[in-house]
């Protein structure tokens, strides 16, 4: 949710900002609903006004109050419907991006931040799925197109990674989080996947709950509707949770191997941060990021995205990417966000520093997740990096 106040106060700076995100029609949608509703609010204050009778009306002045009375709840109707129809319009505004992040809408639009490392020479470079041992046709047979079992030495790493990343970032004062997968309405809505990404979640109809597509969104309602002191912040987690996607706008896309696919396990942190301490927070998830794939060897650049490009929440977003030999180019892997006080506008949280309460900034980035484990492979073409040895990681994954 965008700062109202702001908003009304500087209509064409929001909406400069917001058309690098496509989003100005919707923009000047909700100002003319806002401005239809504060036009209502002075009305109905003068009608109540009128209606304040001091001793005993006459006659006369029953039969005109119970006139003003019927106007004024035809007038509450009325305000009641544009307070609506001007919410649900806010609902579909995104956060405006940051002024540094890049323009466009497609992965060439992409800012490159820096590239790490050399891709590997390899003569005949195999892919993920003749490396490792998936079964997606078993997994076809039993639940649909893009699921797929991991199996053995290939499930052994991939269960080292989460615990690779669990671990190092517990030693960083991250607290470690096992969320539930089941969420509310309420939790997508705040964390700004409804209404944008509907079309990608998965709903439990019957329960009215919704499968989560990432930690964030159960962890960001973690403390919804709190204040929190200044001095408890930054508040910081690390999550592990299986994650799906119906990827309903990615048709036709990475439909072989598990790149893409609607069930994965993922290691996610989370910050609650002072607003002006946000943007050192977020080159602090990014960095964590960066140490986690290093220590896995395998290449990878950093790039910024555009502004068309980011989810609705995100004011900016750094994208991991990692080289996928069997691809010959890099793929994302890792996306880290600065959501400012987007989301805890919605969520309600807020927090306290010797005056009244203010929305703190949430931020997200991923630190492992499945697709990491297939950049592994290949790259190492089936040798497991030392760092994960000690977490149960066989030394080497066969088919």
């Amino acid at each position: 949710m965008i700062d109202v106040h702001a908003a009304r106060n500087e209509p064409a700076e929001f909406r400069r900002r917001l058309a690098r995100k496509g989003a100005a029609e919707a923009f000047d949608a909700w100002l003319a609903a806002d401005e239809k509703w504060r036009e209502l609010v002075p009305a109905i204050d003068n009608l109540r006004a009128q209606m304040k009778f001091k001793g005993k009306p006459t006659p006369e002045k029953q039969a005109e109050l119970r006139g003003m009375k019927e106007g004024l709840q035809e007038a509450e109707r009325a305000l009641a419907e544009a307070e609506a129809a001007r919410d649900t319009l806010g609902l579909r505004i995104p956060n405006p991006p940051a002024d540094d992040v890049p323009d466009g809408a497609t992965e060439d639009d992409v800012r490159v931040e820096r590239v790490v490392g050399e891709p590997p020479q390899l003569a005949e470079p195999k892919e993920s799925l003749e490396l490792g041992r998936f079964d997606m046709d078993r997994a076809a047979r039993m639940s649909g197109a893009r699921f797929g079992y991991w199996i053995g030495d290939t499930a052994r790493l991939a269960l080292a990674m989460y615990r690779y990343a669990l671990d190092r970032l517990s030693a960083k004062g991250f607290l470690t989080v096992l969320p539930p997968v089941l969420v509310r309405e309420e939790a997508l809505y705040g964390t700004g996947h409804f209404p944008s990404d509907a079309d990608s979640v998965y709903a439990v109809t019957a329960d009215g709950l919704y499968l989560s597509g990432t930690a964030e969104i159960p962890v960001s309602s973690l403390h919804a509707g709190e204040i929190l002191d200044a001095e408890e912040l930054p508040l910081r987690y690390v999550a592990f949770s299986p994650c799906f996607r119906r990827e309903a706008g990615a048709a036709g896309k990475d439909t072989r191997g598990m790149f893409r696919v609607h069930q994965f396990n993922k290691v996610e942190q989370f910050s609650l941060a002072l607003p002006e301490s946000s943007w050192d927070e977020h080159e602090l998830l990014l960095a964590n990021t960066e140490e986690l794939v290093q220590g896995l060897g395998v290449p990878y650049r950093v790039v910024t995205l555009p502004a068309g490009d980011m989810s609705a929440a995100a004011a900016k977003t750094y994208d991991v990417e990692i080289w996928f030999p069997s691809a010959g180019g890099y793929r994302e892997t890792a996306s880290i966000s600065n959501t400012t006080d987007f989301q805890a506008r919605r969520l309600g949280i807020r927090y306290r520093a010797g005056k009244s309460p203010e929305p703190l900034h949430l931020l997200n980035g991923t630190a492992i997740v499945d697709r990491m484990a297939l950049a592994v492979l290949e790259n190492l073409q089936g040798e497991v990096p030392d760092v994960l040895r000690e977490y149960g990681a066989p030394e080497r994954v066969t088919p």
